[in-house]
């Protein structure tokens, strides 16, 4: 396999926790390169159901080593509860799991910050997570950032901790929030601390040794494409790069140590929160929710659902050197007819081939549909291609013509059987 980025070719929740699974079985090392815990990968084995949200998806198999990188902003509390919640199901968490010492901290403070930005947005909120990611990001750029080193060292934490603390306090305080007291914060993250003391490591240098060791390396994207703060929705998007780029800044592994890039995304289009959509189709989302699907992992909202838009993802394909596709939630059209693919936009009475930079144009953008017959039968026991009816193949391989980029996987269901190689 090679070194291998998987990235979403959408808005995010394209099912890319259940790829990665599938792809470690020829992988060796898992890493994370951006985002925080408000990312959430869902992956059903053995009959049960795992959330992920720091820990790369790679966890759940033996003999894999797990990294999250430079480029991830570390909730410590957060990371430690996913860590107890993997080994009460079982699950063993010792030498696989390695967390950079360069990873910025996300601290109390940052989520009140968050929750508080967002609440006086009003009409014009993002629709964040409120897990204060932004904010940490945020004094990453501004270079006042706490880090994991931090952490390790207890007294220059605590230093650190009061002045942030104090300063972050006076914002609160002015926008009518409780402060966070300090004591409190730094007993539970010193804590917290010991807890993490024996995975934190440089994990540049360990990647790069295992590169040298032949060893076969997946980075795992978190959100997708159109979350991208540079080629994204601008301003709905997330303060990271979720495009391919962001696998090397994210982790320290150049891009001339990079093989491929595999682009995950639905066999339609969803979005958790608030921006432009241009396919959203009511009729359609309530169809899916009704089925129980399209809740995310981390919030649990309903997703905002809508046909597949090529011109989104031919974009995708272009920003990240898309290599490969793998399709996702394919059977969610299983009694879907006739079925619509966005294949261009018009705005203003021009007709565009590419997603206009901005979002009040984006959002006022009509798309332009090409309709397919439905197959109005279930595809999820189908083990490979041959067995899927002929319209559900002409359907894959029309997004694949539309994209740019060759089909490599197809996912018609939640579990690992349930996915066919091309």
């Amino acid at each position: 396999m090679a070194n291998t980025i998987l990235v979403g070719a959408q808005w995010g929740d394209e099912g890319k926790g259940k790829i990665i699974d599938v792809l470690t079985t020829k992988a060796d090392v898992i890493v994370r390169s951006q985002g925080g815990n408000n990312a959430g990968h869902t992956i059903v084995h053995g009959g049960k159901t795992y959330i992920l949200h720091l820990i790369p998806s790679g966890i759940l198999r033996r003999g894999k080593v797990c990294v999250i990188g430079n480029g991830v902003v570390v909730d410590p509390i957060a990371l430690v509860n996913e860590i107890e919640q993997l080994r009460r199901a079982g699950l063993k968490i010792n030498k696989n799991l390695l967390v950079s010492d360069c990873a910025h901290l996300v601290l109390p403070y940052h989520r009140a910050l968050d929750e508080q930005r967002e609440l006086r947005t009003g009409r014009a909120k993002i629709g964040t997570t409120k897990r204060g990611i932004g904010p940490a990001y945020a004094d990453k750029a501004a270079r006042t950032g706490l880090r994991v080193s931090d952490l390790m060292q207890p007294r220059l934490f605590s230093k650190k901790l009061q002045a942030k603390n104090r300063e972050n306090n006076a914002v609160l305080r002015a926008l009518g929030a409780k402060a966070i007291d300090h004591d409190e914060v730094n007993k539970s993250y010193l804590a917290a601390a010991t807890k993490l003391r024996p995975f934190v490591a440089n994990t540049v240098v360990y990647l790069h040794q295992a590169i040298e060791r032949r060893k076969n390396l997946l980075f795992e994207g978190a959100q997708g494409t159109f979350l991208d703060i540079d080629h994204g929705t601008y301003p709905y998007v997330t303060s990271s790069n979720t495009t391919a780029g962001g696998a090397s800044t994210g982790t320290g592994v150049p891009p001339n140590r990079i093989d491929r890039v595999v682009g995950v995304m639905k066999a339609y289009t969803t979005r958790v929160g608030e921006g432009p959509l241009p396919t959203e189709d009511r009729q359609l989302s309530d169809l899916l929710h009704s089925l129980g699907r399209e809740f995310g992992a981390t919030t649990g909202r309903a997703r905002r659902c809508g046909w597949f838009d090529a011109v989104a993802t031919r974009y995708a394909a272009l920003v990240n050197g898309i290599d490969e596709i793998a399709i996702t939630n394919l059977d969610g059209l299983d009694t879907v007819d006739p079925i619509r693919i966005c294949v261009g936009y018009r705005l203003n009475g021009k007709r565009l081939g590419v997603p206009p930079c901005d979002a009040v144009q984006l959002d006022n953008c009509e798309p332009i549909y090409e309709e397919m017959p439905g197959w109005n039968q279930s595809t999820t026991s189908a083990k490979k291609l041959s067995q899927l009816p002929r319209a559900t193949r002409d359907y894959v391989k029309r997004l694949g013509e539309l994209t740019g980029a060759k089909v490599s996987i197809i996912s018609v269901g939640p579990t690992r059987a349930q996915t066919i190689f091309l």
